[in-house]
């Protein structure tokens, strides 16, 4: 049940889902327990923003970054991964749910990529809510991929660089077809966007809870839904005449 006004919920919403590590050190666990805990509150999310009406939802599942990490910690990300799309890719399917993928798919080992095209391709057709997973995902490499491909237009005669527009910039990300986020959340207190829809979020919302993200539930989300309904946008423009208080 939506407890929201349908006019005020978010088309899209975008998660930074931080602090899972945190999470199991303040509970004298392994950082692997976090991860595990994480994945359960995506579940929850993903049912959240479905029954209150969202219709996309982005979350920053694993960045370009993350590979630094050390190798069992990254290596238990990407169990969590297959396991998460072999578990629940026929749920999802169930709940009519289409999945996209977002980030950077060369040089991803062979086992992952197939998953990956299998979880978008099998839920193509779906038409809920949109779950866009970002995914070896760094947004200054989605831009310099971008970049390169226009530019590799203009060499070749198919493209004049005056035609080059944010509108065509856009077009060219990984998030074609995706409207930009209108909220923006970062769980777990940590107040930067971290390499995360840096052109997509130019006029989000944005939103730093405190809960570290295994924390993240239902009734976390709902409060920064309602938070949101709060807030006007105006989009760089002024608030009507009418309500502009003197000596605006």
């Amino acid at each position: 049940m939506n407890p929201l006004s349908p006019s005020t919920v978010p088309a899209h919403v975008a998660i930074i889902m931080d602090g899972n590590g945190r999470w199991a050190n303040a509970r004298g666990l392994p950082r692997a327990m976090g991860h595990r805990k994480g994945v359960e509150a995506v579940r929850e999310a993903v049912k959240t923003a479905s029954e209150c009406g969202v219709s996309y939802l982005t979350l920053f599942a694993f960045s370009s970054e993350n590979w630094s990490r050390p190798e069992s910690e990254v290596s238990d990300l990407m169990g969590l991964l297959k396991t998460f799309i072999r578990r629940d890719l026929a749920v999802l399917h169930k709940q009519n749910v289409r999945i996209r993928i977002i980030g950077d798919r060369q040089n991803l080992s062979g086992d992952i990529l197939p998953l990956l095209l299998e979880a978008e391709e099998t839920t193509r057709n779906n038409t809920g809510i949109t779950l866009v997973i970002a995914f070896n995902y760094g947004s200054r490499d989605e831009m310099a991929r971008a970049m390169r491909l226009l530019a590799a237009e203009v060499a070749a005669g198919r493209l004049d660089p005056s035609a080059i527009t944010p509108e065509r910039i856009g077009a060219s990300l990984d998030t074609a077809g995706i409207p930009d986020p209108d909220l923006v959340i970062r769980t777990s207190g940590e107040e930067r966007l971290s390499n995360f829809l840096l052109w997509q979020a130019a006029y989000a919302e944005l939103m730093f809870v405190p809960e570290f993200w295994p924390d993240f539930s239902r009734e976390t989300f709902i409060a920064a839904l309602s938070r949101y309904a709060m807030r006007e946008r105006r989009f760089g423009g002024l608030q009507p005449a009418a309500t502009l208080a003197v000596g605006s």
